[in-house]
């Protein structure tokens, strides 16, 4: 995820905390919602999105983690662009990161899988 979070750096301008943040945000959101027939070869071929998720889980505790398991476990599109703006991205923030994430998993899991995946996520081509 080194590779991956110097790439939102740069293209982002924000810092690495903030980035590595951010990166797992995404990835639960697509862990979440995402079509289950694709997600895991995604996450699969990304070094180290285990991790990251694990380590932004526990960030995301509290009242949202809260909120979310009453509503089974997920908030959607929304909720993941609220989380986003709390750990501090604005809108053109954001949408970069989510077109850096893409890129890097369309260069990891292969083009067809994302761009599948993408497809059947509502809204989310709208970023990418």
């Amino acid at each position: 995820m080194e590779e991956l979070a110097a790439r939102i750096i740069t293209a982002a301008g924000i810092d690495e905390d903030t980035a590595r943040s951010a990166i797992g945000i995404i990835l639960r959101f697509l862990a979440k919602d995402g079509p289950q027939d694709l997600v895991p070869q995604i996450i699969d071929a990304l070094p180290g999105a285990e991790a990251i998720m694990a380590e932004g889980q526990q960030q995301a505790g509290g009242l949202f983690g809260s909120i979310a398991g009453m509503m089974g476990g997920s908030m959607g599109a929304m909720a993941t662009l609220n989380e986003l703006s709390n750990a501090g991205l604005d809108l053109a923030q954001v949408k970069t990161v989510a077109q850096e994430i893409i890129g890097f998993a369309r260069e990891h899991a292969g083009e067809d899988v994302v761009n599948a995946a993408i497809a059947r996520i509502p809204g989310l081509n709208q970023l990418v």
